[in-house]
């Protein structure tokens, strides 16, 4: 059965917005990407933000107007609208590049949504970036490209990664040492897995 996704599209540049939404799936705009999401001719089903990087309070039926000083991001409080839906599953675009701590910090939001039993994928051009939580990831097979996975927590045990060219098994990743950084598709389905710790794994855009 397919899960129901919620879609977040951020104000980072973005080439090209590509989503389909379905029935059930919910769409929000944080801040500028509610401009993103009329370029590509997509509703959306929310807008929230302080709107400091659109420059004014769109016109939609459903905004959320946030303080500017305030301790979560708009993509933050786009997904808490998500959660308090009921949703679990999250597919942020136009939310990479550009500023770098905002980049960080939504790579911190993947970390977050995996500890809380969910998952989010961060979605640019050509790679997503996810998280997991003492659980496994699988990977269609592909003929190359490839993989990179990081401590989030200050160590992830229980590392085994499978199918890929570099296998580990049963090992101890750190957040301050980037082993599993550029492994390689060897034609097999990938499979990696943390027994306890938070990983944070990047694939190409073309496995999702």
């Amino acid at each position: 059965m397919n899960k129901k996704i919620c879609y977040i599209v951020g104000a980072a540049a973005c080439n090209k917005l590509e989503l389909t939404p379905r029935a059930g799936d919910y769409v929000i705009a944080a801040d500028g990407g509610f401009v993103h999401l009329e370029q590509a001719g997509i509703t959306a089903d929310l807008v929230i933000g302080d709107f400091d990087t659109l420059g004014c309070k769109p016109e939609h039926p459903n905004v959320i107007t946030l303080n500017t000083e305030k301790d979560d991001t708009d993509t933050f409080a786009a997904a808490r609208a998500g959660i308090e839906l009921g949703y679990r599953l999250f597919h942020i675009y136009c939310s990479t590049g550009g500023r770098l701590d905002h980049t960080l910090a939504n790579i911190q939001l993947l970390a977050y949504l995996a500890e809380h039993e969910m998952q989010g994928f961060l979605i640019d051009q050509d790679r997503v970036v996810t998280a997991i939580t003492n659980s496994s990831l699988k990977l269609p097979p592909q003929p190359n490209g490839y993989v990179s996975v990081f401590s989030h927590s200050e160590k992830a045990a229980g590392v085994d990664i499978t199918g890929l060219k570099y296998p580990l098994d049963n090992a101890t990743l750190t957040n301050t040492f980037p082993l599993g950084v550029s492994n390689n598709f060897s034609g097999n389905e990938g499979k990696i897995t943390v027994a306890e710790g938070t990983l944070i794994i990047m694939f190409p855009r073309i496995c999702l």
